[in-house]
């Protein structure tokens, strides 16, 4: 669905996701809802409808910039950031890897003041209308150049409590076409096939009844991602006129979307600079949890979260 505000925009340069160039006749920007922040009603609506919703400029963008100085500010300490440069800007040192960090996360009052306090949470209690709860594991990403996310939905990673649960991605820091925000394949949330079938999957479940299924040799799935390059995925998966979704992200922005829809992030392509975001996860506080994500030391994803079952 072409929104009219689109058209009025510059058009997207072209844009890479798994070292893939993407179909540039199906991309789109995301629909900012901050216009329509208090209208509750139709905000239900449009996450029912197309799976997402974004909001440039909900967070205090000082907060951020904070949570984000805390974050450069341990991986200079570590070595991790170019010497001689300043830390906000996050240049990688020199022969450094980078992707998944969420030890940044940990003990990280100002992050936790962005995504698990004010604005957000308001958010949150009002749009589920009562209480909430937050998962107590923070995804938290440092990408260094070079290939994103692939495509997947998180429900694969997270059902074992209510499917009413939404992420949150929150960029710490502005974010370009060139660094690559989170994308989102619009409407993917309301294919049946997909909930169905590859949704209602486990990647820590394993067959019980096979002969490897032995102590840590438990299976630990596919990895959860969905097959393809994200152009055929958007075929396949979205349809034949289904658009792939995304922002130059501007620091104070964050994009909501429910556990069945389809995303992935685009290749960070500078030559050095770490695009960081974080991932949060939010729910009615009266509905089940999985019990991988809770508590004070989260079991995720290690042994203890496998499940067997019968294959």
């Amino acid at each position: 669905m072409v929104i009219l505000a689109d058209l009025a925009r510059k058009q997207i340069p072209p844009l890479w996701a798994g070292g893939i160039q993407l179909d540039g006749q199906y991309m789109g920007y995301l629909r900012d809802s901050m216009p329509e922040r208090l209208a509750l009603p139709e905000l239900r609506q449009r996450m029912a409808a197309e799976g997402y919703l974004y909001f440039k400029g909900l967070l205090n963008r000082d907060d951020v910039r904070e949570a984000r100085r805390q974050v450069v500010g341990r991986l200079a300490a570590q070595g991790q950031l170019k010497p001689g440069t300043d830390p906000m800007d996050a240049i990688i040192a020199p022969g450094t890897e980078m992707a998944f960090r969420p030890d940044l996360a940990r003990d990280n009052p100002a992050l936790e003041k962005v995504i698990y306090a004010g604005a957000l949470m308001d958010f949150f209690r009002e749009f589920l209308g009562g209480p909430v709860r937050h998962f107590d594991f923070t995804w938290l990403r440092a990408i260094a150049p070079g290939k994103g996310t692939p495509s997947h939905c998180d429900s694969v990673y997270m059902n074992r409590g209510t499917a009413n649960l939404y992420t949150a991605w929150v960029p710490l820091g502005d974010v370009s076409f060139d660094l690559g925000g989170l994308m989102i394949l619009e409407g993917t949330n309301n294919n049946t096939r997909l909930r169905e079938t590859y949704g209602v999957q486990d990647v820590d479940a394993y067959c019980e009844n096979k002969p490897d299924a032995t102590a840590w040799g438990k299976s630990w799935g596919t990895g959860g991602h969905l097959k393809g390059d994200p152009n055929q995925i958007r075929r396949t998966v979205g349809g034949p006129a289904a658009r792939w979704l995304t922002e130059e992200f501007t620091a104070g922005d964050v994009l909501i979307f429910t556990i069945f829809t389809v995303h992935a992030s685009l290749d960070n392509r500078t030559a050095d600079r770490i695009r960081f975001s974080s991932d949060s996860r939010y729910q009615k506080a009266d509905e089940p949890a999985d019990e991988r994500w809770i508590g004070d030391n989260p079991i995720g994803h290690g042994e203890a979260g496998k499940r067997g079952k019968i294959c």
